[in-house]
């Protein structure tokens, strides 16, 4: 039985079934199907599996290579961290929608097709937006509606790019296609740009994310925006546009991430300027950045799931998020101090950290590419990243001003969940060569070169030089309740203006014209009364004899007409 099942399959129906379980078998059930499907996944030779014919095309549910089973691999393990930490919920539809939402990642990875990656995009989006609604807040309501909304329209630019490729080609296979400047491969590479979180794509995961619950954010964190980064990967190594794009997704969210308040923001943030570096190395398309892209985003999922499950627990147990609110935590909370520091430390790239393993690979891509610009800015926001996401979400968090705050550490389950993501950003900061050898391109690159160990630990220090020396000049951005201002303002607020101002222009128009056109059509209704009315001439009470008579007249004409036209 082993190896003859898709892995999406037993996690959707494991997902199904959740509902016949009570309190907390249902995260242990959730458990122990993600073994299965991993046990599942492991028996499996590369290849191509469990295929159906549609029309005259086949679908393709099962394509397994070096560069799907790493995601496909990833997904399991964050699944398996994901429901640990959940283990105290007793809420089924977080459980069933994490579930189903991870279904929805493995299998648009093992997508062999358009159509069948289709489906599973928009398993993805209906899932998850279940782990931000679960919160019953007002503000999770709106956040998971306009999340929804983004990945409604990615799905629908995937569903019609899928349509014009096909109409073109007459292939439905998911491949390479390069942006060749056909409309469909065009729309598609759209499609996987807002999953992507792009600039000005971007906000519904800052939006959203926050407001997810506890433990709903590390599944947030892990699935969607990574398949993102793995459809690029598959579909379009190399495309030049992507660099840009890439620079600047890990260069912006530094600004907002230094000046906001909610922690998890920051952590959202953070993810699109991690995000930046993947999609900068799938740009670049050599071996050395393809490799260092999809390696750092199985560390991302890791270190960010790490961080966001630190602040889950702080959330979880304080009620409060804002950096304004919190401080002084390490004293009742020491171990999630701890474990924090170590994601803290493997995002910012710090030696025997697995930041320090990944991220490095696309920066020296690119500066063996020539791209100078491209890697000071990689630079910059490395710097950038140990600044919001290195120091000041633990400091905020954890040290800083006491806040009075006196807690006591999170569920038990909650600290193991954080201790394994911990244990393995040390473990493949240390020993990276295991995670080499999973990587789909053949790997020629050592991190820990003398060169590369002391320029990235001057960098640090320079770097935190730079945050105590803001800190005790009074420059660094305070913690303040305000709300900042991104580009979801234009349709938040402009778009929300605009729509009214047409509201009102429409309303005005109609009772314009309702003036106008009320007295005509007053007269038509005067003339129709006259004929139609009780008293006119065609609706009052006729005597019989007449009635005969007309009809006999009536029968004569038509005798008549029949009679001449034969």
């Amino acid at each position: 039985m082993i190896g003859e099942l898709p892995p999406f399959l037993i996690l959707l129906v494991g997902a199904l079934l959740i509902p016949l379980f009570r309190g907390r078998g249902q995260p242990i059930f959730a458990l122990v199907v993600i073994a299965f499907g991993f046990l599942n996944l492991l028996s499996l030779d590369y290849g191509i599996y469990w295929q159906l014919p549609l029309f005259d095309y086949t679908l393709v549910f099962g394509r397994l290579d070096r560069l799907a089973f790493l995601f496909t691999l990833l997904f399991h393990i964050a699944a398996a961290i994901g429901f640990i930490f959940a283990l105290h919920v007793r809420d089924g539809m977080q459980h069933v929608a994490a579930l189903a939402y991870a279904a929805g990642a493995v299998g648009a990875v093992m997508a062999g097709d358009l159509i069948t990656l289709f489906l599973f995009w928009e398993i993805l989006a209906l899932a998850s937006v279940f782990l931000v609604w679960a919160r019953r807040t007002e503000a999770a309501r709106g956040a998971g509606m306009r999340y929804f909304l983004f990945n409604v329209v990615s799905g629908l630019l995937l569903l019609t790019g899928a349509i014009v490729h096909i109409h073109n080609t007459g292939s439905i296979a998911f491949e390479n296609f390069g942006l060749d400047g056909s409309l469909g491969t065009l729309l598609i590479f759209l499609a996987f740009g807002i999953k992507c979180a792009w600039p000005f794509f971007h906000t519904w995961l800052t939006d959203a994310y926050p407001e997810a619950t506890p433990t709903g954010t590390v599944f947030l964190t892990a699935f969607t925006t990574k398949t993102a980064v793995y459809a690029l990967a598959r579909a379009f190594p190399g495309t030049e546009i992507l660099i840009p794009i890439g620079t600047v997704m890990a260069a912006f969210p530094i600004f907002y991430a230094v000046i906001e308040n909610d922690l998890r923001r920051v952590l959202a943030y953070s993810m699109i300027n991690q995000i930046g570096f993947m999609v900068v190395g799938v740009g670049i398309g050599t071996d050395l950045a393809l490799n260092g892209a999809v390696s750092h985003a199985f560390n991302d999922v890791l270190f960010k799931g790490l961080l966001m499950m630190s602040m889950g627990a702080v959330l979880q147990m304080t009620g409060r998020m804002n950096g304004s609110d919190l401080g002084g935590l390490y004293k009742s909370m020491p171990i999630t101090t701890v474990l924090c520091i170590v994601g803290a430390a493997s995002i910012s790239a710090f030696p025997l950290f697995s930041g320090f393993v990944s991220k490095s690979m696309v920066m020296t891509a690119a500066a063996e590419e020539g791209h100078t610009i491209v890697f000071l800015v990689l630079l910059f926001a490395s710097a950038g990243v140990f600044h919001h996401a290195g120091i000041k979400i633990p400091y905020f968090a954890f040290f800083a001003h006491d806040s009075g705050i006196r807690t006591t550490e999170p569920p038990t389950n909650m600290l193991v969940a954080m201790g394994i993501a911990a244990v393995a950003c040390i473990f493949i900061g240390s020993y990276p060569d295991l995670l080499y050898s999973l990587l789909p391109w053949p790997v020629d690159y050592e991190p820990y070169t003398l060169t590369h160990v002391i320029t990235q630990t001057q960098l640090l220090f320079w770097s935190a030089l730079a945050f105590a020396l803001l800190m005790a000049s009074g420059l660094y951005p305070p913690e303040l309740r305000l709300i900042n201002i991104d580009t979801d303002w234009l349709y938040r607020r402009l778009g929300y203006g605009t729509m009214l101002a047409f509201r009102n222009g429409f309303a005005s128009s109609f009772q314009s014209a309702n003036t106008g056109i009320r007295p005509w059509l007053g007269r038509i209704y005067d003339r129709i009364h006259a004929h139609h009315g009780p008293q006119g001439v065609l609706a009052r009470t006729w005597p019989t004899g007449s009635t005969v008579l007309w009809i006999a007249v009536m029968l004569g004409g038509y005798l008549l007409l029949f009679f001449l036209a034969d």
